[in-house]
């Protein structure tokens, strides 16, 4: 794991492998580990012959813990991955991002589109632009003395999860606390690069990944079956769909 200065605030970051570079970006309370070298992303990644770069998210992982809302934000978070490939002069990526992740690579893509290759927006399909309600409750739970104090279900989840990942959970309530940059249909409707949608069709958090993409000329959607938005991270076919996509993109 290396580190660099993103204007300022420190950034973990992983490079391996050679080839066409695959930025990853992971979701919230989660990390690179856990997020994609747990789950055989590295691996699958670099064993096809792509190099891989991943980083973990401002106020998450190794990287800097940050404790003011102006800190945290998809359009901030998207101009940290696009400082680690000026740091590591990459001109272009295929990107990949999941849940929080799927969000600043939209805003890396609509802010950056000359940086981009392609964009897997995973975990996150029309809720991207519905929104994700109940933040303030998520907050609190990661705020609360104890999990034993929290009692809504969705909150808890994300409370177990935070202490899984040994996460900052200050840090991660004012993450999911700061501003909410909006994103439109009409914004993600302007994408130039390549899109693929991939959701589990038991995904409540992320939302219909065929009505995400309906709104972005061109874009391919998969739907996982029996898949909710844990146990898709690491789904077999979400590897085959995206690995299939990028070559597909590569070929053009």
């Amino acid at each position: 794991m290396r580190t660099f200065s993103s204007d300022g605030t420190e950034i973990a970051f992983l490079d391996q492998g050679e080839g066409e570079p695959v930025l990853l970006i992971h979701g919230f309370a989660s990390n690179i580990v856990t997020n994609w070298v747990d789950t055989g992303w590295v691996r699958t990644l670099t064993e096809a012959g792509y190099r891989v770069i991943a980083y973990d998210n401002r106020g998450h992982g190794r990287s800097e813990k940050l404790y003011r809302l102006e800190d945290y934000g998809a359009p901030l978070m998207a101009e940290d991955a696009c400082r680690l490939m000026d740091h590591l002069s990459i001109e272009r990526a295929h990107v990949l991002g999941y849940s929080m992740g799927a969000r600043i690579s939209a805003f890396l893509g609509l802010a950056h589109p000359d940086r981009v290759r392609s964009v897997v927006f995973g975990g996150l399909g029309i809720n991207m632009v519905r929104g994700l309600a109940g933040t303030g409750p998520i907050a609190i739970a990661l705020e609360a003395a104890s999990i034993d104090d929290v009692t809504n279900p969705t909150a808890r989840t994300f409370r177990s999860f935070a202490e899984q990942t040994g996460s900052d959970l200050k840090a991660l309530a004012v993450c999911i606390r700061s501003a909410r940059a909006p994103l439109t249909a009409d914004a993600v409707a302007t994408l130039k690069r390549p899109v693929l949608v991939v959701v589990g069709d038991r995904d409540v958090i992320g939302g219909s990944a065929d009505e995400l993409a309906a709104l972005i000329p061109g874009a391919e959607a998969v739907t996982l079956a029996n898949r909710d938005h844990m146990k898709a991270v690491g789904d077999r076919k979400f590897k085959t769909a995206v690995l299939e996509f990028f070559a597909a993109v590569d070929a053009d």
